[in-house]
């Protein structure tokens, strides 16, 4: 797997730190006391051993109703356990008629009465031990949420006819209320790019689950026909001799557009992946072109503008960079298919910005290529619900309170960004930053404020 796609992938899931570099930052903001206990002997989640009334986190997890524990893995760093679980979802939170599916959750436990954070990955669920940076800074527990329809959390036999925003909120809603028996210090919620639209949502339709929310790099596109904000922004962000750069590779690539497909379709070959979903290399290609400057700047760093190959670049240096910048697997069915339900319910709720063609109008053959219709199957139907969105900023500008919103300056979603109104809630801006800004980012009295944030919602009493 290229370098972009696996970045692509961690960025979905979290913005996240290995265990094992947790301990410095969660001890400068709320990490326990060692004091006596340290003399004591610990289990993995920090704690003594169970004593004669006590029971193990593992007895509590496999007694919570609808919870089943998959496994305990050994893989968490000193002071955690790491378990894999299945909560009993309803396909249809409002008719218990439609059944259940197994939904996907893991748990980094450190101990019950620490703060939990509730990560929402918008997507599948990573397994491999990483705790957000709420959590790192917190000490905190956390339990990972993989979103309805991703990974191994799909209802059998229901398409994508429940996989709306409420229903997942509902999902998050019922995790909380299971899990809470366990874990009793305060919870805040977070989530990155879709992750964390989904923890917004989830705020919309349940406020009262957490304290308070980190939300990373999250757009907020309130009318899908209005891409103005979008394309202004990708007409006017970095420098001009950049963004001059960036057009020049497009329209070199699609100059030599049979040349590149042909490597494009001699990858797939070798790798026995194929175009059936969007139809053919050709037409992946110029998605993947379409989409270089969003792409580019909202992974990119100043680093990766001298890359940008110039027209007279070989075949080889163009098709490389293409696919560093824009990912081409992700276009080929072995990887499309997999995000059919992020398109979905791009198509059908949160909508997309558009990407600027005028440059490029004589070298397209593919109208409306980029659109969600290109990476959903036919038989599936795509209704656009034009209320939803606007719902949802409504509420975030009118009553969202103790939220945080962390953006980049370089990041394309940013031109549509939250505007929360509520009490206790604010925007906060990395200069220069691009999708995968952390609070770590932030100049240093942003960075003051938003720990603060998180010290005050979690502080009991």
């Amino acid at each position: 797997m290229r370098a972009w796609t696996r970045r692509r992938l961690l960025t979905s899931a979290t913005t996240a730190v290995s265990l094992a570099s947790a301990a410095p930052a969660a001890a400068a903001l709320s990490a326990p006391s060692a004091g006596a206990a340290a003399a004591v002997p610990v289990r993995g989640d920090g704690a003594p051993p169970p004593g004669p009334g006590d029971r193990d986190t593992a007895d509590v997890l496999r007694a919570l109703p609808g919870l089943r524990l998959i496994e305990e893995r050994q893989d968490a760093g000193p002071g955690y356990r790491h378990f894999v679980l299945g909560l009993r979802q309803p396909v249809d939170h409002t008719d218990p008629s439609a059944g259940t599916f197994e939904q996907r959750l893991t748990l980094l436990h450190t101990a019950s009465d620490r703060p939990t954070v509730l990560l929402s990955t918008g997507y599948h669920a990573v397994v491999s031990p990483r705790l957000s940076e709420p959590a790192t800074l917190l000490g905190a527990n956390q339990l990972q949420v993989e979103h309805r329809c991703f990974g191994t959390s799909r209802p059998a036999g229901t398409g994508y006819a429940h996989l709306t925003i409420r229903q997942a909120a509902d999902d998050h809603h019922r995790v909380v209320r299971c899990l809470r028996r366990l874990l009793h210090g305060p919870w805040v919620s977070t989530g990155s790019s879709k992750g964390g639209m989904a923890s917004v949502y989830h705020r919309r339709f349940h406020p009262a689950d957490v304290a308070g929310t980190v939300v990373y790099s999250a757009p907020n596109n309130v009318d899908d026909r209005e891409d103005s904000a979008c394309l202004r922004f990708l007409e006017t962000v970095g420098t001009p001799a950049v963004r001059q750069a960036l057009a020049a590779a497009q329209r070199a690539i699609l100059l030599r557009r049979a040349a590149l497909t042909a490597r494009y379709e001699a990858w797939a070959a070798s790798t026995g992946d194929t175009f059936r979903l969007v139809g053919s290399a050709d037409r992946a290609l110029e998605i993947a072109v379409l989409r270089v400057p969003f792409m580019f700047w909202q992974h990119g760093t100043a680093a990766d503008a001298a890359a940008i190959p110039g027209p007279d670049a070989s075949d080889g240096a163009l098709y490389a960079w293409l696919e560093n910048t824009t990912g081409l697997p992700l276009y080929a069915d072995a990887l499309a298919r997999t995000y059919i339900p992020y398109w979905y319910q791009i198509g059908t709720q949160l909508g997309y910005g558009g990407v600027p063609t005028a440059h490029l109008a004589d070298l397209l053959r593919h109208p409306g290529a980029t659109e969600a219709r290109s990476f959903v199957p036919r038989d599936v139907p795509l209704r656009f619900d034009r209320a939803a969105m606007p719902d949802i900023d409504r509420w975030v500008r009118r009553r969202g309170s103790r939220l945080l919103f962390v953006y980049g300056t370089q990041d394309p979603v940013a031109a549509e960004h939250f505007v929360p109104g509520g009490p206790d809630a604010r925007v906060l801006w990395v200069p220069g930053g691009n999708h995968g800004v952390d609070i770590a980012d932030l100049p240093a009295a942003d960075r003051a404020s938003a720990e603060e944030a998180l010290r005050r919602w979690t502080r009991r009493g």
